[in-house]
This record gives structure tokens, sequence and C-alpha cells, in this order.
């Protein structure tokens, strides 16, 4: 099984490429975790942030990540409205994605969040927090409680909860 982290955004800080790559490393080719980063849409004036040109930004967007992911896989948008889970929850999923043996796209919007097409073709929404996390940061958190699930799964002590 296959996870891609298929997120808007390039040209990442390097403590956010290595903090990525530290966890996706950690774990096996039978659950490997692969980054699709994927160009932000240009404004169309810089700075502005008008409903139109939001809208246009959100759908091309949307429609980039939707055409990146492959066929059959499972989907999991990354949204704030999705619903809060818990690592002991995430591992339960990772569980039945493994079960599955199907692959898994995990959605990650730009700064302006996810299309309404994107949320629509999800399988599932997941609130990483009611906080709100720099765009960046949120790859290496979701690269970490991937691994975290991943360990509780397999009975690693890494997970001490």
């Amino acid at each position: 099984m296959n996870i891609r982290l298929v997120s808007i955004g390039r040209r990442m800080p390097r403590w956010v490429e290595e903090g990525y790559a530290e966890y996706a490393k950690r774990l096996p080719a039978s659950c490997q975790l692969e980054l699709v980063a994927l160009d932000p849409t240009r404004r169309t004036v810089k700075g502005t942030r008008s409903a139109a040109d939001l809208q246009r930004i959100r759908a091309d967007e949307g429609n980039r990540l939707l055409r990146a992911i492959p066929d059959g896989s499972l989907v999991v948008a990354l949204d704030e409205c999705g619903r809060s889970w818990s690592t002991a929850d995430l591992a339960q999923e990772l569980t039945g994605w493994l079960g599955e043996g199907r692959d898994v796209a995990l959605l990650v919007g730009g700064p302006d969040g996810l299309a309404p097409a994107c949320l629509d073709r999800a399988d599932r929404c997941w609130s990483l927090s009611a906080l709100t996390f720099p765009h960046s940061l949120v790859r290496v958190i979701v690269a970490e409680q991937i691994y975290r699930a991943w360990t509780l799964v397999q009975g690693h002590p890494y997970h001490r909860a």
C-alpha cells in the first residue's frame, strides 16, 4: 500500500523537507509515504484576496489535486471541517487501509483551503486540529502521525500512550 500526500506547495524550507523525510523513511515498503507536491496557483494580482480570485485559485488547485489521485485510491481530505482523529483512531484507519490493500491519497490544499470538488470526492475528511497550522508544517505533522499510527499498529514502543 502506498500513501500519497498530495499537497499544494513547493519550495518548502529545509527543516520541513528534513522533518517530512525523516518520518517517511522510517515507514516500511508495505506502508510507503510519498509526497506529491504541486505548484500553487498564481494570484491574478499579488496580494489580492477577492472572492472571485480565491474561488478561481481553489478551483484550479482542486482540479490539479484531483488529477494527481491514482485510480482506485481511497481519498482523505485534510480540512478544518473534518473529523478529528486521535492517534488510536488514525491507527484504526491505517489498519483498515492496510487490510483493504488500496492506495490512499491524502489531499492538502493551498493556503486558501481545498476546493469543494476535493471535499466531494473525499471518502473521509480529517481535521488535524482545531488549531491553524502553517501550511508547511502540515506535511511534517502528517508524516509523523502516519509513522506513529504505524508503530502503534505494529506494537512498536515509539507510541507510549
